[in-house]
């Protein structure tokens, strides 16, 4: 049974920086693809990031672009994504998610793994 643990949330001023932890545990790590996804209040789950299983291609939400970095340590079996220039509609619970299969990177219905989710505030 995969388990996926975030942390490294928390609170941060506007402009400041934050990095997230993805601890992956029950699976072979390298075998799966990893995202992060995000819901404020009031809002859908949105896509974030995800990065391939070799680390070899990632993506990203326009809206993080050139702020968020993915990355993957497959020998710690931990995903992060280090958040940059965080602005108050940063403010949301994200979220980490893995899946085995090949699928659309940026739909989080073809994931089938979720962690709890983290909150992230930023305060302008």
């Amino acid at each position: 049974q995969v388990q996926l643990v975030e942390s490294g949330g928390g609170l941060v001023q506007a402009g400041g920086s934050l990095r997230l932890s993805c601890a992956h545990s029950g699976g072979t790590f390298n075998h799966y693809i990893m995202g992060w996804f995000r819901q404020a209040p009031g809002k859908e789950r949105e896509f974030v990031a995800a990065i391939l299983r070799t680390g070899e291609m990632s993506y990203y939400a326009d809206s993080v672009k050139g702020r968020f970095t993915i990355s993957r340590d497959n020998a710690k079996n931990t995903a992060f994504l280090q958040m940059n220039s965080l602005k108050a509609e940063d403010t949301a619970v994200y979220y980490c998610a893995a899946e085995e299969k090949a699928i659309n990177v940026r739909l989080g219905r073809q994931y089938n793994h979720w962690g709890q989710g983290i909150q992230v505030t930023v305060s302008s």
